[in-house]
């Protein structure tokens, strides 16, 4: 009884002072300093085992960037820039110094986007696809970086118990893992990641933009 007494009073504690599920707010001050105007997305680094996941990732973080507030090039002309100067690869994108992209595209902010998990997987009685993304946005005129992030998002988040007893879960897993693979489920949880990580509206997410009506105003995070 007396360690179970000592945890709840250090639970007690804890929560007196705010530390369990605090979320910290990001340190916006070079974001602000910098007030960048455009963002050029850069091919993103794909760590997961599915070849589409870069193109699917990065045809989604167009909209939250602009809906935010900030001009963002064309991510299929990027790409197109980049393989006409004979880069194919993320890696070597992002190697690139920081004043030779905004020397060819003239923007003032890189996003370096890494993927760190993407696609369907099956466990026993669930199956779930998922998409986890990281972003760091830097300065393309002395390389400070401005603001990094992270979302993550699942095709499971809303979904109800079947209600069947152990059989019906293991067919719903299956047929959970065969209609997200063939559909690619990942395209629409990459939107909901993006959305997540980058929107000025989400959680430390990106500040309001210069195109937004909401320019210099507090992110959420730093409201109270």
């Amino acid at each position: 009884m007396t360690k179970i007494k000592i945890l709840l009073a250090a639970a007690a504690t804890l929560l007196a002072s705010g530390c369990i599920n605090t979320p910290q707010s990001h340190d916006y001050s070079n974001f602000r300093d910098a007030n960048p105007y455009s963002i050029l997305v850069l091919p993103p680094i794909n760590n997961s085992t599915e070849v589409i996941a870069s193109y699917s990732v990065m045809s989604q973080v167009t909209t939250p960037i602009a809906e935010s507030g900030f001009y963002v090039f064309p991510v299929a002309l990027v790409d197109q820039t980049f393989r006409s100067n004979g880069i194919t690869v993320a890696h070597d994108a992002h190697a690139i110094p920081i004043g030779k992209l905004r020397e060819i595209f003239g923007a003032d902010a890189a996003l370096y986007i890494t993927i760190e998990e993407y696609g369907t997987s099956y466990v026993v009685i669930s199956s779930e696809t998922r998409v986890t993304a990281s972003a760091q946005l830097v300065d393309l005129r002395d390389g400070t970086v401005l603001w990094q992030g992270k979302g993550t998002a699942s095709s499971a988040e809303n979904r109800g118990n079947s209600g069947g007893g152990l059989v019906g879960l293991l067919v719903e897993a299956a047929v959970s893992q065969i209609v997200e693979t063939v559909s690619d489920a990942g395209f629409d949880v990459s939107a909901v990641t993006a959305n997540r990580m980058l929107s000025s509206e989400a959680h430390n997410g990106l500040l309001y933009g210069p195109r937004s009506p909401k320019h210099g105003q507090p992110a959420p995070s730093e409201k109270k």
